[in-house]
């Protein structure tokens, strides 16, 4: 059933307002989820598209948390409310929403809003107060915004609301923010990052052996976190001076920090039970929460309490994890176009596309403008540069070429900031790409080795070591990483899905290539194909190599080089031409290409 609700102050009854029509609806759904101010991370636009088709087909009574978990996560028929999945994913998309109708949505006719309390959404007129529908005219007045002219008119009418919106928020942030204290602001070389406040954990249990897991646990957080760069970790001191209580409005107002992190350690015997919380500090509301049970007969007290450090700060703090996607819904204000550029790069990555790729490497150059120092930054750029050259997007002309630009840009990140996970990154993807490929893989290993848990290097490195001919390795970094991070971008499937293929197991490579589902990145299409064919599922690889070829036809004339350039071992390149006549696709005879194509460098060394 649409509902409709009378904007505050309208003296129109609600009875009286027509409710907007189901063609509006999905007029406003689609003009919400493709807006740049809408986050392309995660599944906010799938959750969305799902809760109100649902309702506009009638069946908003079955929206409950089951059934956006299985039809929208992929979780399994044995889901409980023991996972936190929708509500998570729920909060974080009405965040998303309230920010869109504050920067973009602000002249849309039609509101969509998720009440808290549930998941079905409401529709209503984004009406002002000043203009009287009630009456006789009600009708007129619905088809005249149907028809634009209210839109119109509603610009005219409210042309101050925007701005008194804007600056109440500066306002807000600057009183919250300003008494952060921050070297790097006062330096300005770098943006705003969101800021993280740890608690000292609180020892729930008794005896010596409990305080001291807990001081660990505390102490092992405070080195982890730090090494995510795109996020900002107030340090020891700030941490130990607090009481494990602390609450959330105490570090908004103190710090300025936007998060707060904190939990508790229950000891019974040999069981402990660590509880940890994100919370958000402008109103306490708890964003992410997880508790992690373990035996301590079975494992080592200090290895136990590593492990459950490192998958809090994974969950929370990597790329794709907690932070990134509520940031992605509502970044905060202060430098938001230097900030947004980092979560639009890791939009960019879920997406691989030409568009997207335009858009973030504009963003990030307009951010080193104004923040030259900022070593996240330059990394970030690095690898858009590089993908005009492998992916083919977007390429600009000019006396350097794309691999020359992304290894200058990755050698500035590290040279500003030796130990960023992002540079490194950068780096071993620029070499790998311009074919030093010992020297690529070393600097990945070293990277890894700084930041073990960071999903995004972790998917990318094992990239490199499977395409180097690594398979197995590589398959197994990608496992782990995909594991520590279900909702990371699609390009991890994908090339878990080709490992699956050059190991030989169909199953596995089949599954996987759903998993990935990019359907903007040219080669998702032709690694669907491949492995659609070995499958013999043929009418499903023909359509993919069709794809394929009409989006790169350069691709198969130039095969030999294109997989020379990915340091593609000789054994392998075979093979996946095989692979691409078995899916119907015209490729030239590799030995009669060989003297175009340098493949004398290809060996690891």
């Amino acid at each position: 059933m649409l509902t409709s609700i009378p904007a505050e102050g309208s003296a129109a009854p609600i009875s009286s307002r027509p409710a907007p029509h189901a063609d509006d609806i999905r007029e406003q759904l689609e003009r919400v989820v493709s807006s740049p101010e809408f986050p392309g991370v995660g599944r906010a636009a799938t959750f969305l598209r799902y809760v109100v088709s649902e309702t506009l087909e009638g069946r908003g009574s079955r929206i409950k948390a089951y059934s956006i978990a299985i039809e929208v996560f992929g979780r399994d028929p044995g889901f409980t409310q023991d996972d936190p999945v929708v509500r998570i994913e729920a909060g974080r998309l009405r965040r998303s929403l309230e920010r869109y109708y504050l920067v973009a949505g602000q002249q849309d006719p039609v509101r969509i809003d998720i009440p808290k309390g549930g998941y079905v959404p409401t529709f209503t007129w984004s009406c002002p107060a000043l203009v009287d529908i009630g009456g006789e005219d009600a009708g007129d007045t619905a088809s005249e915004v149907r028809s634009g002219r209210w839109w119109r008119a509603r610009r005219v009418l409210w042309p101050g609301a925007a701005a008194f919106a804007a600056v109440a928020i500066s306002l807000y942030w600057i009183g919250a923010r300003s008494s952060a204290p921050s070297l790097e602001r006062a330096a300005g070389l770098l943006p705003d990052r969101p800021a993280l406040v740890v608690a000292p954990f609180a020892n729930l249990g008794e005896g010596p052996e409990a305080q001291l897991y807990t001081a660990g646990l505390t102490e092992e957080l405070m080195t982890i976190l730090p090494r995510f760069k795109e996020i900002k970790v107030f340090g020891r001191e700030t941490s130990k001076s607090l009481p494990a209580d602390v609450g959330a409005s105490k570090i908004r107002a103190e710090f300025g920090a936007r998060y707060l992190l904190a939990g508790g350690v229950r000891m019974s015997g040999k069981r402990l039970r660590v509880t940890a919380r994100l919370l958000d500090t402008s109103d306490g509301e708890i964003l992410w929460s997880e508790n992690y049970d373990n035996d301590l007969a079975s494992g080592d007290l200090f290895a136990i309490q590593t492990d459950v450090a490192r998958k809090v700060a994974t969950a929370i703090a990597q790329p794709y994890g907690v932070m990134a996607q509520i940031d992605s819904a509502s970044p905060p204000p202060d430098d938001l176009g230097a900030y947004e550029c980092t979560l639009r790069f890791y939009a960019y990555r879920s997406e691989l596309s030409a568009e997207a790729h335009a858009r973030v490497r504009d963003c990030l150059k307009a951010a080193l403008a104004r923040f030259p120092k900022y070593a996240t930054a330059w990394a970030m750029l690095s690898i858009v540069y590089l993908d005009e050259d492998r992916y083919k997007f977007n390429p600009t002309s000019g006396q350097d070429t794309a691999i020359r630009r992304a290894l200058d840009a990755a050698r500035r990140a590290t040279q500003i900031d030796p130990n960023n996970t992002r540079g490194l990154q950068a780096q071993m993807t620029a070499l790998f790409f311009d074919r030093q490929l010992a020297e690529s893989l070393r600097v990945g290993k070293q990277a890894l080795a700084t930041n073990p848990n960071d999903t995004e290097l972790m998917g990318e490195f094992g990239t490199r070591l499977a395409i180097a001919g690594q398979w197995q390795r590589g398959a197994d970094l990608l496992d782990q990483a995909i594991a520590l991070n279900p909702g990371g971008g699609g390009f991890y499937h994908g090339t878990r899905a080709l490992a699956a293929y050059m190991l030989r197991d169909n199953h596995t490579a089949v599954l996987e290539i759903r998993q990935a589902n990019m359907q903007k990145f040219p080669l998702f299409h032709v690694v669907a194909a491949i492995i659609y064919a070995e499958a013999g599922m043929m009418e499903d690889a023909r359509r993919e190599g069709q794809v394929f070829v009409s989006i790169r036809p350069d691709f198969l004339p130039n095969v030999v080089t294109e997989l020379a350039m990915r340091n593609m071992q000789p054994e392998d390149r075979d093979r996946l031409i095989e692979g691409l006549r078995k899916a119907g696709m015209t490729v030239p005879d590799p030995n009669a290409m060989a003297s175009t194509a340098d493949t004398s460098d290809l060996q690891p060394r």
